[in-house]
């Protein structure tokens, strides 16, 4: 059984691990990073992981492959548009919901 001790020394340490990444970059690099090459890499490194992180979960967020595909393509086809960001996830839902009340 976890007692209080144990859950506080838990959170500590998930603390510490996750703050540690955040202050390191900073606490090294102290002047202006000047590459091109490497600010791009640094400005394109989240919206790549989070979409590595996010995009396969999408396919079995449904209950069917076919509307989780549908709705994909709808995203994509608004965000191609450039549609802002609630647009594109109202479409998709949208598009997910219908497709579920019918198949």
């Amino acid at each position: 059984m976890l007692d209080i001790k144990h859950a506080f020394l838990a959170v500590l340490l998930m603390a510490l691990v996750t703050y540690i990444p955040r202050v390191l970059p900073v606490s090294i690099v102290r002047r202006q990073i000047q590459s091109k090459y490497i600010k791009s890499f640094l400005y394109y490194v989240p919206f790549a992981v989070l979409g590595a992180l996010t995009f396969p979960n999408v396919f079995y967020a449904t209950g069917s492959i076919l509307t989780a595909v549908a709705g994909v393509v709808v995203a994509l086809i608004l965000a191609g548009r450039e549609k802002s960001l609630a647009v594109v996830a109202m479409g998709s839902i949208l598009t997910v919901f219908v497709l579920e009340l019918f198949l």
